[in-house]
């Protein structure tokens, strides 16, 4: 790989451009690795459980991508696992495709986010508009919020509806077999987390508020359901990679959610990257970030996992603690790698109804409701109804529907707003505006005068000359009332034409010389002129026909109507 893609951990290494990396580094980044594997412990867990896995899936998810991340990462501080962007669709794929889908779906997704790393294509997904990324995350967190229902009341329900509606339907036939304990230690732990949050922030509220009640449930010995009772605990060692049996019907079937995952991964741990940079003043490298979060799931479809990203709590959390280098997300895997080897009967007693009440605080982060009801009451119609859309699309049907479709959306309103700033208009009007404004000399508006409007018609696009646009040029010859000799079209507002633009100009060309009306083109800027050269349509027009400025083509269709009249 070319130093572009140098991984952030090289740099704690004597004779690199960072700095010396001491003993007091190390310490620093052993303690915030601590704190944040004791944050990433429940969540990974809790994220699992909700998409439709287990507990042991997200822990392993958690150690095999967080590692490849933190070792092979372009961030000094980002920390990856299994996060709630991931949760609905996983949870999709699993009820659609099984487990071997979501082992093929998450080794696909490595593979695109790799290939989006290496070919540097990752820096474009901040391109991604603003609306869309903000309905799917809001609804992504009202899904999540929706799911945990289920085990935060005890309701006695065998099987839940992966569909939202359904969903609440089925709550509302079977709120009577609500267990009041359940909800009292579901409860219990939301506030003991809001209140740790509110007067104890340096503090991980989440695992604190599930280690008591843990301990609650299992010294008064409750009946309430716990990891152990649903899932059987988690084993005490790691697995052995296997490589996934590979089916071109599944990768068929889950290549639309492996896109999905990829575009997903590849926009939230670049969002958590550059939301570490804004807390310390570094700068991430985002094309090796992508290739770490692609190997990242690779492992982790080896290892049986689940899709991981950057996490933004996380990698807050692991900066927050005074971490210095990416040693600190190595030392968060090995924090989990001692749970799962030493204390992974413990977690068999860790009640569900408690992750439920963590993951329904992180829903709520999630949703963000300030914002996206901020966005409805500023932002312009165009962005308001992608944003509605998205975030009724994500919970109505599926995130990759939803994803798709505000995308599409959205890139169908920038065209029209392209459309609606690009012009092409008669210019002979406006030449003594210009002449006031000191644009023109007064003697090119004597030209003009001198030229009778029976002899030449002036035009000019403003605007991006595009596919949208182009029907625009077509409907120029039919506001021409009498056939001009020269027409000149001014293209000093065109900053860009791609195909469409130049299929238009060739097919005004040919109406020009049909109608034995000469095309003169001026002020021609470098983009356009470079394309419309490999094009070859300066060629068939002719370099005479191509000027600097509207006085220059004047004085050609001058020279040009004399020496016509001369003949």
């Amino acid at each position: 790989m070319k130093n572009e893609f140098m991984p952030r951990i090289v740099e704690i290494f004597p004779g690199t451009k960072g700095k010396a990396y001491s003993w007091a580094a190390f310490g620093k980044d052993c303690l915030a690795g601590v704190i944040v594997g004791i944050v990433a412990l429940p969540l990974s867990m809790a994220f699992s459980i909700a998409a439709g896995g287990t507990p042991a899936q997200g822990l392993y998810t958690a150690i095999t991508a967080g590692f490849c991340i933190s070792l092979l990462g372009g961030s000094k501080f980002q920390i990856g696992g299994p996060t709630g962007a991931f949760v609905i669709i996983i949870f999709g794929i699993i009820h659609e495709h099984g487990m071997a889908g979501l082992i093929t779906a998450t080794l696909l997704a490595g593979i695109m986010l790799v290939i989006m790393g290496v070919s540097g294509i990752g820096r474009f997904i901040k391109f991604i508009p603003y609306p869309v990324t903000t309905g799917f995350t809001t609804g992504i967190g009202v899904l999540i919020f929706s799911q945990q229902v289920k085990d935060f009341l005890g309701l006695q329900i065998e099987t839940s509806s992966p569909a939202f509606f359904e969903k609440w339907m089925e709550y509302g036939r079977f709120f009577s077999t609500f267990d009041p304990l359940t909800l009292g230690i579901g409860g219990g732990t939301m506030v003991f987390i809001l209140l740790v949050r509110r007067f104890f922030p340096r503090i991980p509220g989440a695992a604190v508020g599930v280690t008591l009640a843990t301990l609650v449930c299992t010294s008064l010995k409750l009946p309430i359901e716990t990891v152990g009772t649903r899932f059987g605990g988690i084993p005490a060692s790691l697995p052995m990679p296997i490589a996934p049996e590979l089916s071109w019907n599944v990768v068929r079937a889950v290549l639309p959610d492996s896109f999905t995952i990829a575009l997903l991964a590849a926009i939230e741990s670049l969002l958590s990257a550059v939301v570490a940079d804004s807390m310390t003043g570094d700068r991430h490298n985002a094309n090796t970030e992508l290739v770490a979060q692609g190997i990242g799931n690779i492992t982790a479809a080896l290892f049986g996992g689940i899709p991981a990203t950057g996490a933004i709590a996380r990698t807050a959390t692991n900066i927050k603690s005074g971490a210095v280098s990416p040693v600190a997300g190595i030392v968060h895997v090995l924090t989990l790698v001692l749970f799962i080897l030493f204390l992974a009967p413990a977690a068999s007693a860790i009640p569900l109804t408690s992750l439920s009440a963590v993951l329904m605080v992180v829903s709520w982060d999630m949703s963000n409701l300030d914002r996206f009801c901020r966005l409805i009451r500023r932002s312009p119609k165009s962005d308001t109804t992608v944003l509605i859309t998205t975030f009724l699309l994500t919970i109505a049907f599926d995130l990759t529907f939803a994803v798709e479709v505000g995308v599409i959306l959205a890139v169908f309103l920038f065209f029209r707003r392209m459309v609606e700033v690009t012009d092409v208009k008669l210019d002979n009007d406006d030449l003594i505006a210009e002449l006031a404004f000191g644009n023109i000399e007064k003697k090119t508006v004597d030209s003009i005068i001198a030229l009778s409007h029976k002899d030449i018609e002036i035009y000019e696009i403003t605007g991006p000359f595009f596919f949208g646009v182009a029907d625009m040029l077509q409907n120029i010859l039919r506001k021409v009332a009498k056939t001009p000799q020269f027409l000149i079209l001014r293209m000093q507002a065109v900053p860009v034409i791609d195909s469409t633009g130049i299929a238009a100009l060739e097919s005004f060309l040919i109406q020009c010389r049909r109608r034995k009306i000469n095309l003169i083109l001026c002020e021609i800027r470098e983009q356009p002129k470079k394309i419309l050269e490999k094009a070859g349509f300066i060629s068939d027009l002719g370099d005479d026909c191509i000027v600097s400025d509207l006085e220059e083509a004047l004085e050609r269709a001058g020279k040009n109507r004399d020496m016509a009249d001369n003949a």
